[in-house]
């Protein structure tokens, strides 16, 4: 199996303590405009996920999702998600914190593409 999305220990670190705070968390790889392309955390139930958000995956039990026209560009890439010193978006969970998640990316091989291509095609906002 091939993940799409990964998590650093120093991120999942930060995802047990605000799941301690706001209960259970969801995520979204934004590509909007205020936010640039941070992923955003959000009190599960508090985001509404669009039927055309792509479920890229789930890290530390929250699920992950990214926009369709977004998840074109990023397909052909693993995601892993990072925390570093800094001021997250204003709306995603980790700002006041004084930390802010971000997103590393790396092109999956050829042999993990394939797996990929072969897999059924990811679940979107529509099936959850």
């Amino acid at each position: 199996m091939v993940d799409r999305v990964l998590v650093t220990n120093e991120a999942a670190a930060l995802i047990g303590k605000l799941r301690a705070v706001h209960g259970d968390l969801l995520f979204h790889q934004s590509g909007g405009c205020c936010d640039g392309s941070s992923p955003m955390c959000y009190p599960l139930g508090e985001f509404r996920v669009g039927a055309q958000d792509i479920l890229l995956g789930h890290i530390e039990g929250c699920p992950v999702y990214i926009g369709a026209a977004q998840f074109e560009f990023w397909a052909h890439t693993q995601l892993t998600i990072d925390v570093v010193p800094g001021r997250g978006g204003g709306f995603s969970l980790e700002s006041p914190e004084g930390m802010r998640f971000l997103t590393r990316s790396r092109v999956f091989t050829d042999a993990e593409w394939d797996v990929l291509r072969a897999a059924p095609a990811p679940l979107t906002g529509a099936d959850a």
